[in-house]
C-alpha cells in the first residue's frame, strides 16, 4: 500500500519535472502550515502521479480547466510548466483557443495574453499562419461531417436538434466555427481536442456535455481509462466536486 511519505516524495519529483529550478521556490499557499506537503501528496503525487494518462495529456487537461475557470496566475505558472515538459507553444495556444468554444472567447483572450507573456519571457515567438478563408458553406459541411464522426446520432439530439427553432438560431454558428473551423486548426490533433473538451466541460460543471464528449472520446482513440483520468486531472484546479459529478455521469455512459 502506498504511504503518504511515498506520495509526498513522488509529488516533489513531479514538481521538479514540471517547474524545474522553480520547484523549490515558495508558492502562494506555503505560508499555511502543512499546505505544501498537502499539495505534494494529494495533487502532485496523488493526481499527477496516477497511471492511465500521459504527462503531456494531463497538462492539456490542466490548462483547459484553468482557462475554463479563469485561474490566470496559476495558468501562467502551468504554461511555463507545459513548455518545460515539451509542449509546443502553438499546442498551448490551441488549448486556450479550444476552450473558448465552451467558456467564451473572452476567456481565450485573457488566457492567450497570459501565455504570450510567458513566451516573451523565454524569447519564444509563434510564427503567423496564412489567413484561413474557407467559405461558410465549407465550414458548415466540414463541421457537420465531424459532428457525425464524433457523436453519431447523439450529434442531433437536445440543443443540437436541427428541428429546434430556438437553439437553431445559434447552433449553426457553433457547427461552422466550433466544429468546422477550430477543430481543424493546426497545433492539436483530434484526440487532444477531445481531452480539452472533456476537461473544459468538467471544469464548467456541464455534465451533459461531459457525457456526450466522454462517449465520443472513444471514437477518436481514447480509452475508457484515459477519459476517466482526464476528468480526475481537473479536480485540483476546478474542484473535486465537479470532477466527481462528471465521473458519476460517465459511470453510466462508459459502461
Amino acid at each position: 500500500m502506498t504511504t503518504r511519505e511515498a506520495l509526498r516524495q513522488e509529488g516533489e519529483a513531479i514538481r521538479a519535472r514540471l517547474f524545474g529550478q522553480d520547484a523549490s521556490a515558495p508558492e502562494r499557499g506555503d505560508s499555511a502550515p502543512g499546505f505544501r506537503q498537502l499539495m505534494s501528496e494529494a495533487v502532485y503525487g496523488g493526481i499527477w502521479g496516477r497511471a492511465g494518462l500521459a504527462l503531456p495529456d494531463r497538462m492539456i487537461c490542466t490548462l483547459a480547466a484553468l482557462v475554463a475557470v479563469q485561474r490566470l496566475p496559476q495558468l501562467r505558472r502551468y504554461v511555463a510548466a507545459a513548455l518545460n515538459i515539451g509542449l509546443e507553444p502553438r499546442t498551448i495556444q490551441e488549448i486556450l483557443v479550444q476552450v473558448g468554444i465552451y467558456a467564451g472567447f473572452s476567456a481565450s483572450e485573457e488566457a492567450i495574453e497570459v501565455a504570450g507573456a510567458v513566451f516573451a519571457e523565454r524569447g519564444i515567438s509563434v510564427p503567423p499562419e496564412a489567413a484561413r478563408d474557407d467559405s461558410l458553406g465549407t465550414l458548415s459541411g466540414r463541421g457537420r461531417e465531424l459532428l457525425q464522426e464524433l457523436h453519431g446520432d447523439r450529434g442531433t439530439q437536445g440543443y443540437a436538434s436541427p428541428d429546434n427553432p430556438v437553439t437553431g438560431a445559434l447552433y449553426p454558428v457553433a457547427i461552422q466555427y466550433g466544429y468546422g473551423e477550430i477543430w481543424f486548426r493546426p497545433g492539436l490533433d483530434r484526440r487532444q481536442r477531445v481531452l480539452c473538451a472533456v476537461a473544459g466541460f468538467t471544469a464548467l460543471r456541464l455534465e451533459s456535455q461531459v457525457k456526450k464528449f466522454g462517449q465520443s472520446a472513444l471514437n477518436v482513440g481514447l480509452s475508457r481509462a484515459e477519459v476517466i483520468e482526464a476528468v480526475i486531472q481537473t479536480a485540483p484546479f476546478s474542484g473535486f466536486a465537479p470532477a466527481l459529478n462528471a465521473l458519476a455521469v460517465l459511470s453510466d455512459a462508459l459502461r
